[in-house]
Protein backbone atom coordinates (compact mmCIF):
# COMPACT_ATOMS: atom_id res chain seq x y z
CA UNK A 1 0.00 0.00 0.00
CA UNK A 2 2.98 2.02 0.62
CA UNK A 3 3.70 3.07 -2.90
CA UNK A 4 -0.04 3.88 -3.54
CA UNK A 5 0.21 7.86 -4.23
CA UNK A 6 -2.83 10.27 -4.13
CA UNK A 7 -3.16 13.51 -6.10
CA UNK A 8 -5.10 15.97 -4.28
CA UNK A 9 -6.35 18.87 -5.86
CA UNK A 10 -7.33 22.22 -3.87
CA UNK A 11 -5.61 23.14 -0.53
CA UNK A 12 -7.93 23.96 1.49
CA UNK A 13 -9.17 22.10 5.09
CA UNK A 14 -10.76 19.73 2.47
CA UNK A 15 -7.87 18.88 0.33
CA UNK A 16 -5.46 18.68 3.76
CA UNK A 17 -7.86 16.71 5.80
CA UNK A 18 -8.00 13.84 2.57
CA UNK A 19 -4.14 14.29 2.16
CA UNK A 20 -3.79 13.88 6.24
CA UNK A 21 -6.21 10.61 6.25
CA UNK A 22 -4.89 9.32 3.19
CA UNK A 23 -0.80 9.40 4.91
CA UNK A 24 -2.73 7.87 8.18
CA UNK A 25 -3.31 4.48 6.08
CA UNK A 26 -0.33 4.12 3.95
CA UNK A 27 -0.67 6.26 1.25
CA UNK A 28 1.77 9.00 -0.30
CA UNK A 29 -0.43 11.66 -0.78
CA UNK A 30 0.55 15.26 -2.43
CA UNK A 31 -1.42 18.51 -2.27
CA UNK A 32 -1.78 21.28 -5.26
CA UNK A 33 -3.00 24.37 -4.73
CA UNK A 34 -3.76 27.18 -7.35
CA UNK A 35 -2.67 30.06 -4.87
CA UNK A 36 1.35 31.20 -4.93
CA UNK A 37 0.53 31.57 -1.08
CA UNK A 38 -0.82 29.82 1.62
CA UNK A 39 -4.27 30.11 3.04
CA UNK A 40 -3.64 31.68 6.17
CA UNK A 41 -6.32 34.12 6.83
CA UNK A 42 -9.01 33.32 4.78
CA UNK A 43 -11.79 32.02 6.20
CA UNK A 44 -14.17 32.68 9.37
CA UNK A 45 -15.68 31.02 11.96
CA UNK A 46 -16.74 27.17 12.44
CA UNK A 47 -18.83 24.89 13.99
CA UNK A 48 -17.58 21.62 15.26
CA UNK A 49 -19.25 18.63 15.55
CA UNK A 50 -18.12 15.71 17.26
CA UNK A 51 -17.04 13.46 14.93
CA UNK A 52 -15.28 16.41 13.13
CA UNK A 53 -12.90 16.42 16.63
CA UNK A 54 -12.13 12.69 16.58
CA UNK A 55 -11.36 12.83 12.91
CA UNK A 56 -8.94 15.16 14.08
CA UNK A 57 -7.48 13.49 17.14
CA UNK A 58 -7.26 10.01 14.47
CA UNK A 59 -4.44 12.43 12.67
CA UNK A 60 -2.98 13.39 16.08
CA UNK A 61 -4.15 16.64 16.01
CA UNK A 62 -6.14 16.67 19.68
CA UNK A 63 -8.81 18.86 20.15
CA UNK A 64 -8.01 20.97 22.85
CA UNK A 65 -8.70 24.68 24.73
CA UNK A 66 -6.37 26.36 21.95
CA UNK A 67 -8.52 24.64 18.96
CA UNK A 68 -12.21 26.45 20.20
CA UNK A 69 -14.15 28.45 22.26
CA UNK A 70 -17.49 26.88 24.31
CA UNK A 71 -20.82 28.58 23.99
CA UNK A 72 -23.05 27.53 26.47
CA UNK A 73 -26.15 30.08 26.06
CA UNK A 74 -27.86 31.41 22.95
CA UNK A 75 -29.88 34.34 23.07
CA UNK A 76 -32.21 36.25 20.79
CA UNK A 77 -32.24 40.28 20.81
CA UNK A 78 -35.25 42.69 18.95
CA UNK A 79 -34.62 45.40 17.38
CA UNK A 80 -34.07 47.59 20.39
CA UNK A 81 -31.38 45.32 21.91
CA UNK A 82 -33.79 43.52 24.60
CA UNK A 83 -33.46 39.59 25.23
CA UNK A 84 -36.46 38.08 23.91
CA UNK A 85 -35.27 34.26 23.87
CA UNK A 86 -32.81 32.11 25.64
CA UNK A 87 -31.94 28.73 25.55
CA UNK A 88 -28.93 26.52 26.76
CA UNK A 89 -26.74 25.52 24.18
CA UNK A 90 -23.50 23.11 23.65
CA UNK A 91 -21.07 24.43 21.00
CA UNK A 92 -17.40 24.58 20.08
CA UNK A 93 -16.85 27.59 17.75
CA UNK A 94 -13.10 26.86 16.11
CA UNK A 95 -11.67 29.21 12.84
CA UNK A 96 -10.87 28.18 9.63
CA UNK A 97 -7.60 29.68 9.97
CA UNK A 98 -6.80 27.89 13.19
CA UNK A 99 -8.07 24.46 11.24
CA UNK A 100 -6.15 24.98 8.60
CA UNK A 101 -2.76 25.51 10.01
CA UNK A 102 -3.06 22.81 12.24
CA UNK A 103 -3.57 20.51 9.44
CA UNK A 104 -1.00 21.90 7.08
CA UNK A 105 1.51 21.57 9.87
CA UNK A 106 1.08 17.87 9.71
CA UNK A 107 1.90 17.67 6.04
CA UNK A 108 5.65 17.29 5.10
CA UNK A 109 6.49 20.59 3.08
CA UNK A 110 7.35 19.15 0.06
CA UNK A 111 3.94 17.53 -0.29
CA UNK A 112 2.07 20.98 -0.32
CA UNK A 113 2.71 22.63 -3.53
CA UNK A 114 1.24 26.31 -4.68
CA UNK A 115 0.67 27.97 -8.06
CA UNK A 116 -0.14 25.03 -9.54
CA UNK A 117 -3.82 25.38 -11.01
CA UNK A 118 -5.46 22.44 -12.49
CA UNK A 119 -6.56 22.06 -16.25
CA UNK A 120 -7.50 18.77 -16.68
CA UNK A 121 -6.87 15.05 -15.77
CA UNK A 122 -6.47 11.71 -17.74
CA UNK A 123 -6.83 8.53 -16.48
CA UNK A 124 -7.00 4.35 -17.64
CA UNK A 125 -6.54 1.24 -15.75
CA UNK A 126 -3.48 1.50 -14.38
CA UNK A 127 -3.55 5.23 -13.01
CA UNK A 128 -4.42 9.03 -13.37
CA UNK A 129 -2.63 11.68 -14.40
CA UNK A 130 -3.06 15.57 -13.43
CA UNK A 131 -2.11 18.19 -16.06
CA UNK A 132 -1.61 21.76 -14.62
CA UNK A 133 -1.24 24.85 -16.59
CA UNK A 134 2.49 25.60 -16.57
CA UNK A 135 2.68 22.69 -18.89
CA UNK A 136 3.34 19.74 -15.86
CA UNK A 137 2.22 16.26 -15.81
CA UNK A 138 1.84 14.17 -12.36
CA UNK A 139 0.81 10.84 -12.55
CA UNK A 140 -0.88 8.88 -9.21
CA UNK A 141 -2.99 6.05 -8.79
CA UNK A 142 -6.17 8.27 -7.30
CA UNK A 143 -7.02 12.12 -7.78
CA UNK A 144 -9.13 13.59 -5.60
CA UNK A 145 -11.39 16.52 -6.45
CA UNK A 146 -11.04 18.85 -2.80
CA UNK A 147 -11.41 22.07 -5.04
CA UNK A 148 -14.28 23.76 -3.87
CA UNK A 149 -17.58 25.05 -4.90
CA UNK A 150 -16.24 26.26 -8.34
CA UNK A 151 -14.35 22.40 -8.56
CA UNK A 152 -12.52 22.28 -11.94
CA UNK A 153 -12.41 18.22 -11.33
CA UNK A 154 -16.15 18.65 -11.13
CA UNK A 155 -16.53 20.75 -14.24
CA UNK A 156 -14.03 18.11 -16.36
CA UNK A 157 -16.42 15.19 -15.06
CA UNK A 158 -19.46 16.68 -14.34
CA UNK A 159 -20.17 19.66 -16.76
CA UNK A 160 -23.64 19.30 -16.25
CA UNK A 161 -23.60 20.05 -12.27
CA UNK A 162 -23.54 23.50 -11.22
CA UNK A 163 -24.05 25.68 -8.41
CA UNK A 164 -27.54 26.90 -7.32
CA UNK A 165 -28.32 30.39 -6.20
CA UNK A 166 -30.47 29.75 -2.90
CA UNK A 167 -31.69 33.67 -3.49
CA UNK A 168 -29.99 35.00 -0.37
CA UNK A 169 -26.16 35.77 0.54
CA UNK A 170 -24.54 35.94 3.49
CA UNK A 171 -22.41 39.19 5.03
CA UNK A 172 -19.77 38.15 7.31
CA UNK A 173 -17.40 39.89 9.28
CA UNK A 174 -14.64 39.38 12.06
CA UNK A 175 -13.25 41.74 14.81
CA UNK A 176 -10.70 41.41 17.73
CA UNK A 177 -12.17 41.39 20.77
CA UNK A 178 -10.20 44.46 21.84
CA UNK A 179 -11.68 46.56 19.41
CA UNK A 180 -15.47 46.03 20.95
CA UNK A 181 -16.66 48.45 24.09
CA UNK A 182 -16.08 47.14 26.89
CA UNK A 183 -19.92 47.10 27.81
CA UNK A 184 -20.98 45.26 24.64
CA UNK A 185 -18.60 42.86 25.26
CA UNK A 186 -19.42 41.85 29.00
CA UNK A 187 -22.85 42.00 27.54
CA UNK A 188 -22.30 39.48 24.22
CA UNK A 189 -19.19 38.07 23.53
CA UNK A 190 -19.56 34.92 25.10
CA UNK A 191 -22.84 33.97 24.06
CA UNK A 192 -24.37 32.71 20.51
CA UNK A 193 -26.43 35.98 19.59
CA UNK A 194 -29.16 36.06 16.83
CA UNK A 195 -31.20 39.22 15.62
CA UNK A 196 -34.12 37.94 13.42
CA UNK A 197 -35.28 41.06 10.88
CA UNK A 198 -38.04 40.08 8.99
CA UNK A 199 -36.95 38.09 6.10
CA UNK A 200 -33.36 38.17 7.53
CA UNK A 201 -31.13 36.21 10.08
CA UNK A 202 -27.85 37.78 11.74
CA UNK A 203 -25.58 35.63 14.46
CA UNK A 204 -22.55 36.82 16.33
CA UNK A 205 -20.51 34.32 18.24
CA UNK A 206 -17.17 33.97 19.85
CA UNK A 207 -14.03 32.34 17.90
CA UNK A 208 -10.16 31.76 18.16
CA UNK A 209 -8.39 35.17 17.21
CA UNK A 210 -6.20 36.42 14.03
CA UNK A 211 -3.55 34.57 15.59
CA UNK A 212 -5.68 31.46 16.48
CA UNK A 213 -5.60 32.76 20.07
CA UNK A 214 -8.04 31.85 22.69
CA UNK A 215 -7.62 33.23 25.95
CA UNK A 216 -9.69 36.30 27.38
CA UNK A 217 -8.94 39.27 25.67
CA UNK A 218 -7.00 38.23 21.96
CA UNK A 219 -10.22 36.22 20.62
CA UNK A 220 -12.37 37.32 17.86
CA UNK A 221 -15.68 37.91 17.39
CA UNK A 222 -17.35 35.97 14.23
CA UNK A 223 -20.92 37.58 12.02
CA UNK A 224 -22.60 35.59 9.65
CA UNK A 225 -25.70 37.92 8.71
CA UNK A 226 -28.09 36.59 5.86
CA UNK A 227 -30.26 38.97 3.78
CA UNK A 228 -31.65 38.15 0.41
CA UNK A 229 -30.38 39.87 -2.46
CA UNK A 230 -32.25 39.51 -6.28
CA UNK A 231 -29.73 37.40 -8.57
CA UNK A 232 -31.30 40.36 -11.35
CA UNK A 233 -30.81 43.33 -9.66
CA UNK A 234 -29.25 43.44 -6.02
CA UNK A 235 -26.35 40.57 -6.60
CA UNK A 236 -24.84 42.48 -9.95
CA UNK A 237 -25.17 45.58 -8.11
CA UNK A 238 -22.78 44.08 -5.05
CA UNK A 239 -20.17 42.29 -7.09
CA UNK A 240 -20.11 45.16 -9.62
CA UNK A 241 -16.57 47.28 -8.62
CA UNK A 242 -15.31 51.03 -8.32
CA UNK A 243 -14.85 50.68 -12.15
CA UNK A 244 -17.72 49.23 -13.15
CA UNK A 245 -16.92 46.26 -14.02
CA UNK A 246 -18.44 43.48 -12.57
CA UNK A 247 -17.15 39.91 -11.16
CA UNK A 248 -20.36 37.90 -11.61
CA UNK A 249 -21.43 35.94 -8.37
CA UNK A 250 -17.97 36.05 -6.45
CA UNK A 251 -16.22 39.65 -6.06
CA UNK A 252 -13.06 39.62 -3.99
CA UNK A 253 -13.62 41.11 -0.97
CA UNK A 254 -10.98 44.43 -1.28
CA UNK A 255 -12.64 45.30 -4.92
CA UNK A 256 -16.09 45.75 -2.68
CA UNK A 257 -16.98 49.22 -3.51
CA UNK A 258 -16.95 51.42 -0.19
CA UNK A 259 -20.83 52.84 -0.42
CA UNK A 260 -21.81 48.94 -0.40
CA UNK A 261 -20.11 48.74 2.56
CA UNK A 262 -21.32 52.13 3.89
CA UNK A 263 -25.06 51.43 3.37
CA UNK A 264 -24.67 47.73 4.49
CA UNK A 265 -23.36 49.24 8.49
CA UNK A 266 -26.01 51.87 8.44
CA UNK A 267 -28.50 49.00 6.98
CA UNK A 268 -27.20 47.38 10.42
CA UNK A 269 -27.91 50.01 12.29
CA UNK A 270 -31.43 50.31 11.06
CA UNK A 271 -32.31 46.56 11.26
CA UNK A 272 -29.99 44.86 14.12
CA UNK A 273 -30.19 45.32 17.68
CA UNK A 274 -28.44 48.76 18.40
CA UNK A 275 -25.19 46.12 20.57
CA UNK A 276 -25.16 44.04 17.55
CA UNK A 277 -25.07 46.61 15.24
CA UNK A 278 -21.94 48.40 16.54
CA UNK A 279 -19.87 45.69 16.89
CA UNK A 280 -20.97 45.10 12.94
CA UNK A 281 -20.42 48.84 12.22
CA UNK A 282 -16.47 48.32 13.70
CA UNK A 283 -15.66 45.43 11.08
CA UNK A 284 -14.74 45.02 7.71
CA UNK A 285 -17.38 43.03 6.21
CA UNK A 286 -17.77 41.43 2.67
CA UNK A 287 -20.05 38.71 1.76
CA UNK A 288 -20.64 35.35 -0.17
CA UNK A 289 -23.76 34.43 -2.25
CA UNK A 290 -25.20 31.39 -0.91
CA UNK A 291 -25.58 28.12 -3.22
CA UNK A 292 -26.70 24.64 -2.95
CA UNK A 293 -24.99 22.12 -5.13
CA UNK A 294 -25.44 18.38 -5.43
CA UNK A 295 -23.19 15.63 -7.39
CA UNK A 296 -25.00 12.71 -9.07
CA UNK A 297 -21.77 10.90 -8.43
CA UNK A 298 -18.73 10.88 -6.40
CA UNK A 299 -16.74 8.38 -7.64
CA UNK A 300 -15.55 8.39 -11.51
CA UNK A 301 -13.15 5.63 -12.13
CA UNK A 302 -10.12 6.78 -10.03
CA UNK A 303 -11.45 9.45 -9.21
CA UNK A 304 -13.28 10.75 -5.82
CA UNK A 305 -14.57 14.13 -5.41
CA UNK A 306 -14.86 15.25 -1.95
CA UNK A 307 -16.20 18.19 0.35
CA UNK A 308 -17.72 21.29 -1.26
CA UNK A 309 -16.49 20.39 -5.25
CA UNK A 310 -19.20 17.10 -4.48
CA UNK A 311 -21.86 18.70 -2.25
CA UNK A 312 -22.66 22.01 -1.15
CA UNK A 313 -24.92 22.49 2.16
CA UNK A 314 -25.86 26.02 3.13
CA UNK A 315 -24.26 27.11 5.67
CA UNK A 316 -27.24 26.86 8.32
CA UNK A 317 -26.38 23.62 9.12
CA UNK A 318 -23.11 23.66 10.14
CA UNK A 319 -21.16 21.20 8.94
CA UNK A 320 -18.89 22.45 5.91
CA UNK A 321 -15.45 21.17 7.50
CA UNK A 322 -17.74 17.69 9.32
CA UNK A 323 -18.99 16.79 5.90
CA UNK A 324 -15.27 17.14 4.83
CA UNK A 325 -13.50 15.26 7.03
CA UNK A 326 -16.07 12.18 6.79
CA UNK A 327 -15.66 12.23 3.29
CA UNK A 328 -12.23 12.19 3.47
CA UNK A 329 -12.31 9.65 6.44
CA UNK A 330 -14.58 7.30 4.15
CA UNK A 331 -12.36 7.55 1.36
CA UNK A 332 -9.27 6.68 3.56
CA UNK A 333 -11.15 3.66 5.05
CA UNK A 334 -12.47 2.49 1.73
CA UNK A 335 -9.41 2.29 0.08
CA UNK A 336 -7.90 0.45 3.17
CA UNK A 337 -10.28 -2.34 3.32
CA UNK A 338 -10.07 -2.98 -0.69
CA UNK A 339 -6.21 -3.35 -0.60
CA UNK A 340 -5.27 -2.91 -4.02
CA UNK A 341 -8.61 -2.27 -5.53
CA UNK A 342 -9.04 1.52 -5.82
CA UNK A 343 -12.42 1.02 -8.06
CA UNK A 344 -13.98 -1.29 -4.94
CA UNK A 345 -12.14 1.51 -2.43
CA UNK A 346 -14.19 4.10 -4.34
CA UNK A 347 -17.22 2.61 -4.31
CA UNK A 348 -17.36 2.08 -1.07
CA UNK A 349 -16.48 5.69 -0.07
CA UNK A 350 -19.57 6.58 -2.69
CA UNK A 351 -22.16 4.04 -1.23
CA UNK A 352 -21.46 5.68 2.10
CA UNK A 353 -20.66 9.71 1.24
CA UNK A 354 -23.82 9.94 -1.43
CA UNK A 355 -26.78 10.05 0.24
CA UNK A 356 -25.28 11.26 2.95
CA UNK A 357 -24.47 14.41 1.00
CA UNK A 358 -28.06 14.78 -0.62
CA UNK A 359 -29.86 14.37 2.83
CA UNK A 360 -26.98 17.05 4.26
CA UNK A 361 -28.21 19.50 1.41
CA UNK A 362 -32.14 18.53 1.83
CA UNK A 363 -31.51 19.79 5.53
CA UNK A 364 -30.01 22.72 5.10
CA UNK A 365 -32.30 24.32 2.05
CA UNK A 366 -34.98 23.02 4.88
CA UNK A 367 -33.49 25.85 7.42
CA UNK A 368 -32.78 28.36 4.37
CA UNK A 369 -36.29 27.98 3.17
CA UNK A 370 -37.75 31.53 4.39
CA UNK A 371 -34.65 33.36 3.17
CA UNK A 372 -34.90 31.74 -0.30
CA UNK A 373 -38.96 33.27 -0.04
CA UNK A 374 -38.30 36.26 0.31
CA UNK A 375 -37.54 36.48 -3.48
CA UNK A 376 -40.99 35.13 -4.63
CA UNK A 377 -44.11 37.44 -4.63
CA UNK A 378 -45.76 37.63 -1.80
CA UNK A 379 -48.88 36.02 -3.13
CA UNK A 380 -46.91 33.34 -4.05
CA UNK A 381 -45.94 32.53 -0.69
CA UNK A 382 -46.58 29.75 2.11
CA UNK A 383 -48.04 31.07 5.17
CA UNK A 384 -44.59 30.11 6.70
CA UNK A 385 -42.97 31.99 4.38
CA UNK A 386 -44.54 35.18 5.22
CA UNK A 387 -44.85 34.27 9.05
CA UNK A 388 -41.66 33.31 10.60
CA UNK A 389 -41.89 31.78 13.78
CA UNK A 390 -39.09 33.33 15.49
CA UNK A 391 -38.72 31.40 18.50
CA UNK A 392 -39.23 27.83 16.45
CA UNK A 393 -35.87 29.10 13.78
CA UNK A 394 -34.05 29.65 17.11
CA UNK A 395 -34.58 26.33 18.57
CA UNK A 396 -34.39 24.47 15.30
CA UNK A 397 -31.37 26.04 15.09
CA UNK A 398 -29.96 25.05 17.86
CA UNK A 399 -31.51 21.73 18.16
CA UNK A 400 -29.91 21.07 14.45
CA UNK A 401 -27.34 18.73 15.53
CA UNK A 402 -29.69 16.40 16.46
CA UNK A 403 -30.96 15.98 12.97
CA UNK A 404 -27.06 15.75 11.96
CA UNK A 405 -26.14 13.28 14.27
CA UNK A 406 -28.73 11.12 12.89
CA UNK A 407 -27.69 11.40 9.76
CA UNK A 408 -23.91 11.00 10.11
CA UNK A 409 -25.34 7.52 11.97
CA UNK A 410 -27.03 6.26 9.11
CA UNK A 411 -24.48 6.74 6.68
CA UNK A 412 -22.77 3.20 7.15
CA UNK A 413 -26.06 1.20 7.97
CA UNK A 414 -26.95 2.67 4.23
CA UNK A 415 -24.10 1.93 2.93
CA UNK A 416 -24.19 -2.04 3.87
CA UNK A 417 -27.86 -2.26 2.40
CA UNK A 418 -25.94 -0.75 -0.66
CA UNK A 419 -23.42 -3.36 -0.95
CA UNK A 420 -25.25 -5.79 0.13
CA UNK A 421 -28.30 -5.43 -2.75
CA UNK A 422 -24.79 -5.21 -5.30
Amino acid sequence: MSSRRALIIGGSISGLLAANLLRNVGWEAVVFERSVETLTGRGAGISTQPQFRDILRRIDIPFDDTMGIKVDRLICLDRRGNVVLKEPTLRIMSAWTRLYAALLARLPAEKYRLGKQFERLEQNADGVTAIFSDGTRVSGDLLVGADGLRSSVREQLLPQVQPSYAGYVAWRAMIDEAEIPENIRAELFDLYTFCLPEGEMFLGYPVPGRNNETTIGRRAYNIVWYRPADPATTLVDLCTDATGRNHGTAIPPPLIRPAVIASIKATARALIAPQAAEIFDRAQPFFQPIFDLESPQMAHGRVALLGDAAFVARPHVGTGVTKAALDAASLADGLRAAGDDVKAGLARYESEQLSFGRALVGLSRQEGAYLSAQLKPRDQRSGEELHRDDAGVVHTHNSRTEKIQRLIAGRRAGSVAVRAAQ
